[in-house]
């Protein structure tokens, strides 16, 4: 269901893959799609994690979605020395399992990131399948989570993992989607060039801390919707790992408002389900003409500092 690329072709002067310019206009009659954001409680058994991802796709899919998001680390959450073991090609076990299951009831499958096998360390990559069981995009995370909070969470992905260089935005039907993954939210700048380039959903699927995310998630979530007058699907994981990996849940859909359409409760596995109307997205725009009014020239210039 991609349109004539099946894979996103880079922009001549720019770091974005996919759209160039204003939303594409289409003609179709409706733009309302239903859409699915998944949450799990992936561990390390990468065979438990895969069929447990099959069985919750296909319980979206009976519900009549036909955009499917799974969280962060589908088919592998656990520390960082696991990584290697862990990492797979693309395409490879889980794309295959979840490409035959976009096949079988005709929707997009996002799987929200697994570990890519590379000559060096692996990637924490994002693969989006079509309807037709295709790899339509793949999207490396660029921002890598390494923190330390005292007494809250201390991490450094970057120690089992390679940083991606590269945006993407994926042309699907009836939408062009912004990829992203977990971390990224923080960091506002991503999402505004993917909705420069054209982008109306942001995906942003999650293995979010939960020291963090009581405070932060919520917030940051609505946040990138309001910013880009987009609607934003985010699945998640969920719940406290064997090893002691506890993610924060609250798998969510927003609108292009700020409005959550849909969200998790508790930390069993669930999918939550919304129909969005895509002309939403293109009437905020117009109303408060964010993306027009930018000033990108004048954000490149020096910030003169002034006072005492």
């Amino acid at each position: 269901m991609c349109r004539d690329r099946a894979h996103a072709q880079a922009t001549h002067g720019s770091d974005v893959v996919g759209t160039v310019g204003a939303p594409t206009v289409r003609a179709v009659s409706s733009r309302v799609v239903r859409v699915a954001a998944v949450q799990m409680n992936s561990g390390t058994d990468l065979a438990a994690n895969r069929a447990a991802a099959v069985r919750l796709v296909s319980e979206a899919a009976d519900r009549g979605a036909t955009y499917v998001q799974l969280p962060e680390y589908t088919p592998f959450l656990g520390p960082t020395r696991g990584y290697a073991a862990a990492a797979e090609t693309i395409p490879g076990p889980t794309t295959r399992a979840l490409a035959a299951l976009a096949r079988r009831h005709r929707v997009i499958v996002h799987v929200g990131s697994l570990l890519e096998r590379t000559d060096g360390l692996p990637y924490n990559t994002s693969v989006v399948i079509g309807p037709h069981g295709r790899i339509v995009a793949r999207y490396r995370k660029t921002h890598l989570f390494d923190v330390d909070v005292p007494g809250t969470v201390r991490y450094r992905e970057s120690d089992g993992l390679s940083r991606g260089d590269e945006l993407v935005v994926a042309h699907l039907r009836p939408f062009d989607l912004g990829l992203s993954v977990c971390f990224d939210v923080r960091f506002p700048e991503l999402y505004r060039a993917l909705s420069a380039r054209g982008a109306e959903v942001l995906a942003i699927p999650a293995a979010f801390n939960a020291g963090t995310g009581a405070s932060h998630w919520d917030v940051l979530v609505r946040a990138r919707a309001i910013e880009n007058h987009a609607f934003v699907v985010a699945a998640t994981q969920a719940g406290v790992t064997t090893e002691g990996i506890a993610t924060y849940g609250h798998a969510m859909i927003v609108g292009p408002w700020g409005d959550v359409r849909a969200r998790s409760h508790g930390d069993d596995p669930q999918v939550v389900v919304a129909d969005i109307d895509l002309d939403e997205v293109a009437r905020r725009r117009e109303q408060i003409a964010v993306l027009r009014f930018r000033r990108p020239t004048l954000y490149r210039r020096r910030v003169r500092i002034a006072g005492a």
